[in-house]
């Protein structure tokens, strides 16, 4: 790729990606930018080709076509600055069960070049991410969460300037949810860069300035968030019925589904204002026990524009 200046490059450059095995084309052509200090979500369904591009960005696996750079260091020329400047917290479970939790923070310290100047702040991130009562267990007597923790306190542990945290809380509970976000939104707010994928699109839609969704190794969307989610101009309207009552025919075609008994409709704002659907009910005699309105969220945003749910796609498996 083109040299650009370490000191004016973005976080993260990515150039005309293309990723094949055999026939499949996993990543075709995809080309963006991560500035420096973002918080940036990377979303998409199943086998958009998510974690693929992460592992061609942390140098894991080498891409067909393209180029990757880390702040102006390019991943396959200038390999090892690159992988200096990245931490990368795993979707996977990959440690050695051996080792003491403190004792591998170190030696992950040591594959960096660094020594003891970041001992105490190891000792700071089992303080923050609540493993001090742990940092002398083996990781084998770890439960799953707390091993996801020592993930995150790994990928952390040179102080790298861009963080890309690959599905960082699938499987665990709300306490540690709250308390990575808390210690990573600190991080961020000092500066680093932070790359998120996740399934929970609830968290992208509150932490993440900007989202690129992936879908079927192209980039579907790439859009600040708020930009985004101000791009489709309907609300839904939640309408639970009294007793047996029917919705009347004309409005049936608006209904996208049922929650918590209550009927579900999509209205365009302009096409059928919230007035319309209140004057068909009446008209149609229809009682109404409850209604509800609100506006759309990322989970409709990534359905429309992918045709699966993002919480589905959780449970299927991992990402490719």
């Amino acid at each position: 790729m083109n040299a650009t200046s370490p000191q004016t490059a973005a976080a993260l450059e990515i150039r005309g990606i293309r990723k094949r095995y055999g026939a499949l084309e996993a990543l075709r052509g995809v080309s963006f930018d991560i500035q420096r200090g973002e918080f940036f979500a990377l979303l998409g369904p199943n086998g958009a080709g998510k974690s693929t591009l992460i592992s061609i960005i942390s140098g894991l696996v080498r891409a067909n076509e393209g180029s990757v750079a880390v702040l102006g260091h390019d991943t396959v020329g200038d390999f090892r600055q690159a992988r200096r400047l990245l931490g990368v917290v795993p979707q996977e479970l990959v440690f050695d069960p051996f080792f003491k939790v403190r004792d591998m923070l170190r030696i992950q310290a040591g594959y960096y070049g660094c020594g003891k100047e970041v001992w105490p702040w190891i000792d700071e991130m089992l303080e923050r991410l609540d493993l001090s009562a742990k940092a002398n267990a083996s990781m084998r007597a770890l439960s799953g969460g707390m091993k996801r923790r020592v993930l995150i306190a790994q990928a952390l542990v040179h102080r790298p300037p861009v963080v890309i945290l690959d599905e960082p809380t699938a499987g665990v509970d709300v306490e540690l949810r709250r308390m990575t976000w808390a210690f990573m939104s600190e991080l961020h707010r000092q500066g680093t860069t932070v790359v998120l994928t996740t399934h929970y699109l609830e968290e992208a839609q509150e932490l993440c300035s900007r989202i690129a969704i992936l879908d079927r190794g192209s980039v579907a969307v790439i859009e600040p968030t708020q930009q985004l989610l101000a791009r489709h101009p309907y609300r839904f309207l939640r309408i639970k019925l009294a007793g047996d009552a029917q919705l009347p025919e004309a409005l049936r075609p608006l209904v996208t589904g049922e929650v918590g008994g209550a009927l579900e409709l999509k209205l365009e704002t302009r096409v059928h204002p919230i007035g319309g659907v209140f004057d068909a009910l009446r008209t149609a005699g229809v009682a109404i026990e409850d209604v509800q309105t609100r506006e759309p969220d990322l989970e409709d945003i990534f359905i429309e524009l992918t045709g699966h749910s993002a919480q589905a796609a959780a449970a299927n498996g991992a990402a490719t």
